[in-house]
């Protein structure tokens, strides 16, 4: 059965990328407790995230943080002094990525060198064996829109080389491999609670270390290099409580309480939220699956995604996205090549696949406040650009 044609532009609402979904009650209920006790900052909120996080992932430890770019630099910033890292040692990234990825790189005085991806969009282990050299210290892989890629083979092929692995999962909060969540075996993962991701609050990030010690480490580089934080002092006992030490020159990167309150709301939907965004998908893949102008980007085997985003390869991109914000549907594209940026030299050669993904990506709307009904409207838009017409599902 064909699809009736796209709707008359003021006869339509407009279908965005991103809308996030709060559980607006519960999050004022949990921020209202905050409040009631006087407790906003680092405090007994941000430690039941935390303890929640854990219990909810797996990971044996995780730490808080204002912001995923600030769970990348203090995971840097640790593990080259763990390593006695030299300023200049580098860093296996990809060039398809947030620029925060790489900034954390650059801001700890290490050198990101870009390998390419793969038809998962996410890093190829073939370019990342190109790349080792005797100054490579670690491999930070991204998992692109959710997706888990080649990670199993990259994790051996740096634990072979003695190499640490920083996983970047802004995108992966819930997603699972083989049923648990992925980057339990990475040295270190971060996570991003920002206010578009799949599971937002207005901004926060979470630092998972496999390492006690650098767990421990980073409670204090995270408070200003302080060895006791404020709550701690609080609940500790003696007439000296007060007194503190400071132990490096640290960051102030720890998250508060409103933001933890928001997440451990979030945290109780997650499972169903993500399996509410893989059903919009697979409405997508049956839909746009007949219109062969375009590329689908596919999820890996085993992957149960958190599906933050939804990407497509299409051959006249920018045209295809001034067609659908015509028709009040708004995409996005994730990301622009980062080596497109003055601060990212590179050989335009060095990563083909990156190159071509940055110019063709399209990210379409996929959010907890779409309906099946809106997914096919955009799938069908997508298709009359192409000059196909999708069928129901």
């Amino acid at each position: 059965m064909t699809l009736q044609p796209v709707p008359d532009r003021a006869a339509v609402d407009p279908i965005h990328l991103f809308v996030p979904k709060f559980r607006v009650p519960e999050c004022l209920a949990e921020i209202t407790d905050c409040l009631e006790k006087g407790w906003t900052g680092l405090g007994y909120k941000t430690i039941a995230f935390e303890d929640a996080w854990k219990k909810y992932t797996g990971f044996p430890h995780a730490h808080f943080t204002a912001s995923a770019t600030a769970g990348l630099h203090l995971a840097l910033t640790l593990l080259k002094e763990a390593g006695s890292w030299a300023d200049g040692d580098e860093i296996i990234t990809t060039p398809l990525t947030f620029v925060s990825t790489n900034h954390a790189i650059l801001h700890s005085r290490l050198r990101p060198v870009f390998a390419d991806v793969d038809d998962y969009l996410c890093l190829d282990p073939e370019s990342i064996l190109d790349r080792i050299s005797s100054r490579t210290r670690g491999v930070m892989f991204v998992g692109l829109g959710g997706n888990v890629g080649q990670l199993d083979r990259i994790l051996k092929i740096s634990r072979d080389r003695n190499l640490r692995v920083i996983l970047d999962a802004a995108h992966m909060a819930g997603t699972r491999v083989r049923g648990v969540q992925a980057g339990l075996e990475a040295d270190v993962t971060v996570f991003s609670f920002q206010a578009v991701k799949n599971l937002p609050t207005a901004d926060s990030g979470m630092v998972c270390f496999s390492e006690r010690s650098l767990d421990e480490a980073v409670r204090k580089w995270s408070w200003l290099g302080i060895n006791k934080d404020t709550y701690t002092r609080t609940k500790s006992t003696g007439a000296y409580r007060w007194r503190y030490d400071v132990e490096q020159v640290g960051f102030k990167y720890h998250g508060n309480s409103i933001m933890a309150a928001l997440g451990l709301v979030g945290l109780r939907y997650l499972d169903e939220d993500n399996g509410y965004r893989r059903r919009l998908a697979a409405h997508y893949d049956s839909l746009l699956s007949v219109v062969h102008q375009v590329s689908l980007v596919k999820m890996a085997p085993e992957c149960q995604p958190s599906r933050h985003l939804y990407q497509l390869l299409a051959e006249d991109r920018d045209e295809l996205m001034s067609y659908l914000n015509d028709h009040d549907i708004y995409p996005g594209v994730h990301y622009n090549e980062n080596t497109a940026y003055r601060m990212y030299p590179s050989s335009e050669a060095a990563c083909p696949k990156a190159r071509h993904a940055s110019e063709h990506l399209i990210s379409l709307p996929l959010h907890l406040k779409m309906l099946e009904r809106d997914a096919q409207r955009v799938a069908q838009t997508v298709a009359e650009f192409c000059g196909a017409r999708v069928g129901h599902a």
